[in-house]
């Protein structure tokens, strides 16, 4: 009994062996698909991980480079103690004991870059300002050690940190502020600093020795932007006095706080600045860092602070040993982390895309290997079947030829995937999507296999009844996709993809597969009917074949338009994010430029710079009363301008035509209390108010509470709000506040606050043309607005930005995705394309050589192989193209593209034309490249085989 057992368990390996050298070619295509998708799935997920930290620490790094996102700071108390005394070294060194209070694991991830101090700007009493131009100086003290490696002293040293008893604190200054206040290294500067309320009767006033004169030094870590009055002087209107006024900026020693508590001068603002290091895992750390940040001040004050001061209500804390006023934690880097995540969300679900479309056309190329490979055993299968193998053997034998051989595959695929998986990233292999798609390919092979060899159900149905049964199928599997689709599509515009409703891009380009199926033999039979009167019968024949195969090369054409529409998809992605990439800079700058400052700050007289134009907006938060029914309308962002200005600005803006015409009032025209002042709103505030004026309570300073009245002549369009002039002052007001548009008129009467803003906007142009002049120079727009609204502004500069936006990780990350899974897709889609054209090339084949048998030349049989794949090329290239356009559309909500951008809205929808046009061609030239092998083939048959074939 054993040996029976045994010789037959030796028949099935020998069955195996020999089956398997026969099926190599096509098991290597299965291996190849499955080495692929499980290498992907362990490369993958280390490698977009790897992008999305660089992405982060792009963002985190260049906003810290413009200033700390983390810092701590406090007032020290110098007058709790008799005499007021300072200890400003041992202040300076508590980082770390700040730093401690986080717990460990986020702990590790923040270092201390060093404390710093700085007072508030004091009058320089002496020397006075040369020159009639500045009828005043402010001088503000800084106390900055990480200035020190971007700074080269021509004069004189830089402040010593430690200065002998009894001599003046020691300051440097910049060669141009040097040069502003006609000083030297040696001259000494009487200052007058703010008086300490309920302490001090009267300002106290110190005395500085200037040490030396520096030159700040190029770099290109960042280290100047924001600090350029550092560097150059500044000059601004006085508030309550006609004349300007001198703002420079000087560095100070260590030591020199402790001499100015000693002069009575008042603690300064001490700071700590804190650095987040995302280095390795980036999100990994952001995540261990967002929770305790979160709770960081409470835990600070709870651990250094104690009651509140009686009178004050203040809490008193202590900070080695140093009495201070109350700790407050500026906390930058969490909102930026929110931001990412939302973005990093985004991208997230565009890749979804790419990948379950690649997973689609692997799933095909699976099929169609499948099924060839089942094609060439037909007549295998049915001399097995007839000598009495049970369809379980069969199953259970192909089984065993294919699944050592995906098993390898995945094993090898998962292997390479892994090793060259980058380390050391937040991403990791996953090895669950690569155990389900190894799983899924070698399910194919024996549930196809059973298919093919199943028991055919007993006689007693007619054909026509057989064909109806199918027919009646196949619209039951049509309204089960068209409406699974529409199911999906509403889902996706409603909550979003998710890692289901991810494939509704595979479900439509199914669904428009299923159209073309339906629409394409309908015109290939009106082909028909014209090519029956002609003589020729290459293009009858043609037609008829092409029609007849149109449902056998269903999968051909899913795979062909799932691929092109994939990477006509990207491309539409790619194009409108790169064009949105320039309006979204474009309207965070407003010009070439935009320097943006707290309160309402007027422009420096003759502050001009030439080649520059400038154009100035203020922003007021004010409460309006409708006239028609007295509803108070709170709060209303108000935009002062000159319509003038910003014409000159930007001749072509819409928006500047718009003023202009609107509010523009003849020169010299003065603006009085009772003038009403033409305004333009925004259609919300116009809704509340149909009819009539708005009105303001102001109280200008040291007068008696007067009305404003604001006239509205027009209401801005939705274009005109999107207006990039609109943008910096746009991004100063809060979401839903409605905005009304004013001439600068409004300014002398509307008091300045401290709570509105000043932003100025700047275009180079050619002083002789005063056209606009490409590029820009950041440094002059820089110069030139520090100039004009004096050190404190925040400049921002639209090439910069751009350039930003265009290196970023997770925009370059989602074109990575795209590209690769295009790519790899476009090559499971050939080699699909080519096993399925293999699979139907024997019908092709033998209706030529039937035709040959008759006479058929070989030129006619070429045109006839042509004519039969035209319609397969054809239907590829427009259904692949539609589907490349449809889907964006049908996903609208679901593509917040704006994410990426920026801007005032939705970015449009941007089709790359060339790309489209270059993969309907390469579809196109695949597919008649295969006609021209098949013909090739067809011609080197012999007459014995056009006979077996016919």
């Amino acid at each position: 009994m054993t040996r029976p057992l045994r010789a037959g368990a030796a028949v099935t390996r020998l069955l195996i062996c020999r089956e398997t050298r026969g099926d190599l070619p096509l098991l290597a295509c299965l291996a190849v698909v499955v080495l692929m998708l499980t290498a992907l799935c362990a490369w993958g997920p280390a490698f977009a991980g790897g992008q999305e930290d660089r992405a982060l620490r792009q963002r985190v790094d260049a906003a810290q480079s413009q200033a700390p996102l983390i810092s701590v700071s406090t007032t020290p108390e110098v007058f709790d103690t008799v005499p007021p005394a300072l200890h400003t070294a041992d202040l300076l060194d508590a980082g770390r004991a700040l730093t401690g209070r986080l717990n460990a694991p986020a702990a590790r991830h923040v270092t201390v870059t060093g404390g710093s101090y700085e007072y508030g700007p004091a009058s320089l009493v002496s020397p006075r300002p040369p020159g009639p131009a500045d009828t005043s100086a402010e001088l503000t003290v800084s106390h900055l050690p990480a200035a020190r490696a971007h700074l080269h002293y021509v004069n004189g040293h830089a402040p010593a940190d430690h200065t002998p008893l009894g001599t003046p604190p020691q300051i440097g200054l910049s060669q141009a502020s040097a040069r502003a206040l006609g000083v030297r290294a040696g001259t000494r500067l009487t200052v007058e600093f703010a008086k300490t309320l309920g302490v001090q009767n009267a300002p106290p006033r110190a005395v500085l020795l200037v040490s030396g004169v520096y030159r700040t030094t190029a770099g290109t870590d960042g280290f100047w932007s924001g600090r350029e009055s550092l560097d150059q002087p500044s000059r601004y209107a006085a508030e309550h006095s006609a004349g300007t006024v001198l703002a420079v900026r000087g560095l100070v020693g260590l030591d020199a706080a402790d001499s100015l508590a000693g002069a009575g001068v008042g603690g300064p603002r001490v700071t700590w600045q804190l650095r987040a290091d995302l280095s390795g895992p980036a999100l990994d750390r952001a995540r261990a860092l967002a929770g305790p940040l979160s709770h960081y001040s409470a835990d600070l004050s709870a651990a250094l602070c104690q009651g509140a001061d009686p009178v004050t209500g203040d809490l008193g804390c202590r900070i080695e040993g140093q009495a201070t006023g109350p700790l407050l934690v500026t906390d930058s880097l969490t909102p930026l982390l929110t931001a990412f995540a939302s973005q990093d969300r985004q991208a997230r679900e565009l890749a979804t895309f790419a990948v379950d479309a690649l997973a689609a056309v692997a799933l095909a190329t699976v099929t169609v290997a499948v099924r060839l490979l089942l094609r060439r055993r037909q007549s295998h299968l049915r001399l097995q079947r007839a000598r009495g193998a049970s369809t379980a053997r069969l199953v259970l034998l192909r089984c065993a030829v294919a699944w050592p051989v995906v098993l390898i595959a995945a094993l090898l695929g998962w292997a390479a995937g892994t090793a060259l998986a980058p380390t050391g990233t937040t991403g990791s292999p996953h090895p669950a999507p690569a155990v389900l798609a190894t799983a899924v390919v070698a399910l194919t092979v024996p549930l196809l296999t059973w298919l093919a060899v199943r028991e055919p159900r007993g006689p007693g149905r007619l054909r026509r009844s057989r064909r109806n049964l199918a027919a009646g199928r196949r619209v039951v599997l049509e309204l089960t996709v068209l409406i699974t689709t529409a199911t999906g599509v509403v889902a996706l515009r409603s909550q979003g993809p998710d890692g289901i409703l991810g494939a509704v891009p595979v479900l439509v380009a199914l669904t428009v597969v299923l159209l073309l199926l339906r629409i394409y033999p309908l015109v290939l039979r009106r082909v028909l009917r014209g090519t029956r009167r002609r003589r020729g019968a290459v293009a009858f024949v043609g037609a008829a074949r092409a029609a007849h195969d149109a449902p056998a090369t269903g999968l051909a054409l899913f795979v062909l338009v799932l691929t092109l529409g994939t990477a006509v998809f990207g491309g539409l992605v790619h194009r409108t994010i790169d064009e949105g990439l320039a309006t979204g800079a474009a309207w965070s700058t407003g010009a070439d430029a935009s320097a943006t400052v707290a309160g309402t700050v007027t422009s420096a007289p003759g502050a001009g710079t030439p080649g520059i134009r400038t154009a100035l907006q203020h922003l007021y938060t004010l409460d309006l009363t409708g006239q028609a029914d007295g509803a108070v309308i709170s709060p209303v962002a108000v935009v002062t301008v000159d319509p003038r200005q910003l014409r000159a600005l930007a001749p072509k803006s819409p928006l500047a035509g718009t003023l202009l015409s609107r509010l523009a009032t003849p020169a010299g025209t003065r603006t009085g209390v009772h003038t009403p002042l033409p305004s333009l709103l925004s259609p919300d505030l116009r809704s509340r108010e149909r009819a009539g004026d708005f009105t303001t309570t102001v109280v200008p300073a040291g007068q008696r509470p007067v009305n404003v009245t604001f006239e509205p002549v027009g209401t801005l369009t939705t274009a005109e709000l999107h207006d990039p002039l609109l943008g910096p002052v746009t991004a100063r007001i809060a979401a839903g506040t409605p905005i009304l548009i004013t001439t600068a008129g409004a300014e002398h009467l509307i008091p300045p606050q401290a709570s509105g803003s000043t932003v100025l906007l700047l275009r180079s142009t050619d002083p002789a043309t005063a056209e606009p002049v490409e590029p820009v120079e950041p440094s002059a727009l820089r110069s030139a607005a520090a100039g004009a609204l004096g050190p404190s502004a925040q400049v921002q500069v639209r090439s910069e930005t751009l350039r930003a936006l265009r290196t970023d990780g997770l925009t370059q990350g989602v074109g990575t995705v795209y590209t690769v899974c295009s790519i790899l897709a476009a090559l499971s889609g050939l080699l699909a394309l080519v096993l399925e054209l293999t699979l139907t090339s024997q019908e092709r084949s033998r209706t030529t050589s039937f035709l040959r048998t008759l006479g058929l030349g070989g030129r006619e049989a070429g045109a006839l192989h042509f004519l039969q794949l035209l319609p397969l090329a054809a239907a590829s290239a427009v259904g692949g193209t539609l589907l490349g356009l449809l889907e964006p559309r049908l996903m609208a909500a679901a593509l917040d593209l704006q994410q990426f951008t920026g801007g005032p809205g939705q970015p449009a929808l941007r089709t790359d034309c060339s790309l489209t046009v270059a993969l309907v061609a390469g579809v196109t030239a695949l597919i008649l490249a295969a006609a021209v092998t098949e013909t090739a083939l067809a011609r080197r048959r012999g007459l014995g085989a056009v006979l077996r074939l016919g």
